[in-house]
């Protein structure tokens, strides 16, 4: 049976892999379409069970809200390398992924690799294709929602830092330059209430051991410890910290200008939390050669 265009146009279009592989597997089931998807699906799994093992540390984080700036989620999607993280495929494939799961409210993994797509694939389905073009393995990590009252700003900063941040009061604008000041200073919290009582104690114990060796009177100690504390505890809350853009001015300071409160944040880095593999490079190139 002859292949002709319009079939190999109306595979890709359905199964989303490239022209000659579509081609191919017309010709291997001798131009039966849903013999070549099934096929191919077969092929696109082999592939992706294939590579499930390799450790996917590098990636990108997407932010999606709704126009209301009410709702939003962000994701982390990883790859093996920094290079397929900047490839057309993997981004197409995470970016229709993330809007999937602002459209349908998706907050968990195992749910996102089962939904639907428009095309009629699976998320995983669809995930299998791509580490099937790409040659490596693709997961999907983690997403979190943000559902607010009042407003949520979102910022991704080179598409490895992806932050959400909820304010009550306030606006867009403002919601937005918190977010790019918390992907840049890392908080660990909002205020100094949240921070941990074990976690302070344990700095305390440290500072206080660093001032004992000054050999300077207990009182003056005391007042060193307390200090350092502070600071500490500046630097790790979002309100004590200086405002990137404004380093006169700190961040309470600059809320409290616009009669707004961070009700909560969410920042996500690609890989953080992932023990990464060092591999030789020589190694590695010959291995992907051989698993291709």
């Amino acid at each position: 049976m002859t292949v002709t265009a319009a079939m190999v146009k109306e595979l890709r279009e359905r199964s989303g892999a490239g022209m000659m592989e579509c081609k191919r597997a017309l010709v291997d089931t001798q131009g039966d379409i849903e013999l070549a998807i099934s096929e191919m699906r077969k092929a696109g799994k082999a592939k992706a069970d294939k590579k499930s093992g390799r450790i996917a540390a590098e990636g990108i984080v997407l932010v999606r809200s709704n126009e209301a700036n009410n709702k939003a989620i962000i994701i982390e999607i990883n790859s093996e390398t920094d290079f397929v993280a900047r490839n057309d495929t993997f981004n197409a494939f995470a970016s229709t992924v993330a809007d999937l799961c602002l459209a349908k409210n998706i907050t968990d993994v195992a749910l996102l690799s089962a939904a639907t797509l428009e095309s009629g694939q699976t998320v995983e389905e669809y995930r299998q294709v791509t580490i099937a073009k790409i040659g490596e393995n693709v997961k999907l990590r983690r997403i979190h929602s943000v559902d607010a009252d009042g407003v949520i700003g979102g910022y991704i900063h080179g598409g490895r830092i992806g932050v959400l941040v909820e304010l009550k009061g306030g606006n867009a604008e403002l919601a937005k330059d918190i977010a790019m000041h918390i992907a840049a200073a890392k908080p660990v919290v909002v205020s100094k209430e949240q921070v941990p009582q074990e976690l302070v104690e344990k700095e305390k114990e440290i500072f206080t051991a660093q001032a004992k060796e000054s050999g300077k009177p207990e009182a003056i100690i005391e007042k060193m410890i307390t200090g350092r504390i502070n600071k500490y505890l500046d630097e790790i809350c979002l309100l004590g910290q200086a405002f990137i853009k404004n380093p006169d001015q700190k961040v309470q300071a600059l809320l409290k200008e616009n009669n707004a409160e961070v009700v909560s944040f969410l920042r996500m880095e690609v890989g953080e939390g992932i023990e990464k593999k060092e591999d030789n490079f020589v190694e590695e190139v010959m291995a992907q050669v051989k698993d291709a």
